[in-house]
């Protein structure tokens, strides 16, 4: 696990969430870009946290009728 800034800590407890968790969650529904400014923070420091938490952020293009579905391997 990677050691947490005190920014990191402050805005897992606003959230009651570890970054982890919160982090794709957040970036799946409303896109980096609002995601950072949600949280208060820069693009670059968003990208920073999650390369740091190891969370990969991939994106697909999908031709019409095309679907992704995504597995959690616990």
């Amino acid at each position: 696990m990677a050691r947490k800034t005190k920014l990191m800590v402050r805005v897992e407890e606003q959230h009651q969430r570890p970054l982890e968790k919160l982090l794709p969650e957040m970036v799946n529904e409303m896109g980096l870009s609002a995601t950072a400014d949600e949280l208060g923070l820069s693009k670059a420091t968003l990208g920073y946290w999650l390369l740091k938490l190891g969370i990969n952020v991939r994106r697909v293009a999908l031709a019409p009728g095309e679907t992704l579905e995504v597995k959690r391997i616990s």
